[in-house]
């Protein structure tokens, strides 16, 4: 089997995955790092630590420009040096990404480089509009959702006004955490 290609997210409990005004400075918006409470587990042997490393242990990166740069564009390096692969509409001439990351107007292209870098292992995917792309494109495998329980009443969703048919979704897995469910979900085709 190829690399899975899976989403990490975490959500809101009402769908958002970044508070008001997420921009460069307040990147995750108002209120959103709320959503990341359960990282503060991520080092522990417990669920939140098992859910964190296995993030960690993926073949490669697959980021949305916007999530890239609010991101600082991670410096070149999102974890271990894996390969970090960049869905964009537009490449400016003489933008050159740092370290191991590369620009992608193609979907299909940016999948298979990733799948290929990744190797054995699973490609993790960052951001709603690489998520949005993957989906469409018939690319997206897996959805890891971590899930919090917190109503921000107002931000980014991660699925919002997506466009095209219904997409049937295979709960695989389910981890109490602290402060967070993980959920993981198959993408039915």
């Amino acid at each position: 089997m190829n690399a899975p290609i899976r989403l990490y997210m975490s959500m809101s409990l009402d769908g958002f995955i970044a508070g008001p005004d997420d921009r460069a400075g307040q990147e995750l918006g108002r209120d959103g790092g709320r959503l990341f409470n359960w990282l503060d587990d991520r080092l522990s042997p417990g669920i939140n630590g098992q859910v964190y490393g296995e993030a960690m242990a993926t073949g490669a990166v697959i980021s949305g420009r916007r999530t890239f740069e609010l991101a600082g564009r991670w410096q070149g390096d999102h974890h271990d040096g894996v390969p970090i692969h960049v869905l964009t509409h537009h490449i400016d001439e003489g933008d050159e990404p740092p370290g191991s990351a590369k620009f992608y107007t193609d979907v299909l292209a940016c999948a298979t480089d990733a799948r290929a870098a990744a190797g054995d292992r699973a490609v993790l995917v960052h951001g709603a509009g690489a998520a949005h792309a993957l989906l469409n494109a018939g690319q997206l495998d897996e959805l890891e959702i971590h899930l919090v329980p917190v109503l921000l009443g107002g931000g980014r969703r991660l699925f919002e006004d997506r466009a095209g048919d219904h997409v049937e979704l295979e709960l695989v897995r389910r981890l109490e955490g602290r402060d967070a469910t993980h959920l993981r979900y198959r993408v039915r085709r």
